[in-house]
């Protein structure tokens, strides 16, 4: 017998989980949007899968490397940890149809948002029940990636805070899958 689908939460990590500055990739910028470090802690005790998916076109554009945000991920897991709580997985996508590492330029890369293909394969990989899926976001990219992948998208919005966001949704997480 296989194990049941888990509900999930698909968050952008830019302008969603911290504070976009615009190609946000020094460990030392990193600041939490209000609620954010909540938010994830109260998904996790109730058994809900948190997974980032972010586009990282700052790879492609040669602002940085992977490397770079490996280590701002650490840096967040690291301070989730700190209140007991943490990202079961973490997909970024450095693609993007211009920029200056040539391994980077993809016209329309599966993964590059508002293509489903991050989505799809965080879910895949842990597991996560599609009916019981959402994917937060703030922009057109973000919902239309949700859209495409078979989820719901919910828009965040700036400045808001983001565990009310989640104790609104968390009852429909969490409810028994429905019976086909």
């Amino acid at each position: 017998m296989s194990d049941p689908l888990r509900p999930a939460v698909l968050f952008d990590r830019d302008g969603v989980l911290n504070i976009d500055n615009g190609y946000t990739h020094k460990v030392e910028d990193l600041a939490w949007t209000p609620g954010a470090r909540e938010a994830i802690k109260r998904l996790n005790d109730a058994g809900v899968l948190v997974l980032v998916v972010t586009n990282q076109s700052g790879v492609a554009r040669g602002y940085y490397d992977q490397a770079t945000v490996d280590a701002f991920h650490a840096a967040m897991q690291a301070e989730l940890a700190v209140v007991g709580a943490r990202f079961d997985g973490v997909y970024a996508c450095p693609y993007n149809a211009t920029g200056a590492v040539e391994r980077y330029i993809h016209p329309d890369h599966p993964d590059r948002k508002p293509n489903p293909g991050m989505l799809l394969r965080a879910m895949a990989e842990h597991g996560a029940d599609p009916a019981r899926t959402v994917m937060i976001g703030d922009k057109g990219s973000d919902l239309e990636a949700a859209r495409r992948a078979g989820v719901e998208g919910v828009r965040y919005h700036h400045g808001t805070d983001l565990d009310a966001l989640i104790v609104s949704l968390l009852p429909r997480l969490v409810s028994p899958p429905a019976q086909g």
